[in-house]
C-alpha cells in the first residue's frame, strides 16, 4: 500500500504500518495530555499501540484462516480505521470465506476472555465510555475495545467481516453476485 513503512515480518507476511497511523498516535497522545498531562500521554500511547497489536492479531487470525485453504497472503497493513489483510486471491467456496472473515473476530474474542481472566473475572461492561478515560486501567480499556471490535467487524456490511459472512451464508442459495448486493 502506497504512504506505508515496512516494519518487519511475521510468519512470512510483511507488516506494515501507513504514515497517517502517526498522526493518530500524536492525536491521542495531546488528547490524553489535556486530559491528565504526560503521564496521561503516555499511557494514550501505550493503550493505542496495544490497541493495533490487537488488530494485527485479528488480522493475522484472517491470514492464518486463509492460509489453511492455500491462499497466501504477502501483507498486512495497518491503518488509523484498522487493520488490511492483503490476500492473494479470495477463498473460492462459500465455507472457506465463512471461515477467514469469522476468524479475525473471533481473535478479538479470544482476546477479551484472555483479559477478562487477567482480571478475575470481573469486567466492569457499565459504560463504554471508559475507554476514553485515562482513569481507566488499561485492561479494562483493552477489554471493552476488543469487545467493540467484535460488535463492529460483525457489522453485515460488505466488505466489513460481517458482510462477508452474510454473503458466505448467502452465496449457496443466490450466487455469489446476488449475495454480495444483498
Amino acid at each position: 500500500m502506497r504512504w506505508s513503512i515496512r516494519v518487519g515480518k511475521i510468519l512470512g507476511i510483511e507488516v506494515r504500518i501507513h504514515v497517517t497511523f502517526f498522526l493518530l498516535l500524536a492525536f491521542f497522545a495531546m488528547a490524553f495530555h489535556a486530559q491528565g498531562g504526560m503521564p496521561a500521554a503516555i499511557d494514550g500511547v501505550i493503550y493505542i499501540l496495544l490497541l493495533f497489536g490487537c488488530v494485527l492479531l485479528h488480522e493475522f487470525g484472517h491470514a492464518i484462516a486463509a492460509k489453511a485453504y492455500g491462499i497466501r497472503t504477502p501483507d498486512i497493513t495497518l491503518l488509523p480505521i484498522g487493520g488490511v489483510a492483503r490476500l492473494e486471491r479470495m477463498p473460492e467456496k462459500p465455507f472457506q470465506e465463512f471461515v477467514v472473515a469469522i476468524a479475525g473476530p473471533l481473535v478479538n474474542v479470544v482476546i477479551a476472555f484472555g483479559l477478562l481472566l487477567v482480571m478475575g473475572g470481573r469486567g466492569d461492561f457499565t459504560s463504554l465510555e471508559r475507554i476514553q478515560h485515562p482513569q481507566t486501567d488499561l485492561v479494562t480499556r483493552l477489554l471493552l475495545t476488543n469487545v467493540v471490535l467484535v460488535v463492529f467487524n460483525l457489522l453485515p456490511a460488505f466488505p466489513m467481516d460481517g458482510g462477508r459472512i452474510l454473503r458466505a451464508a448467502l452465496t449457496p442459495a443466490f450466487g455469489a453476485l446476488k449475495a454480495t448486493r444483498a
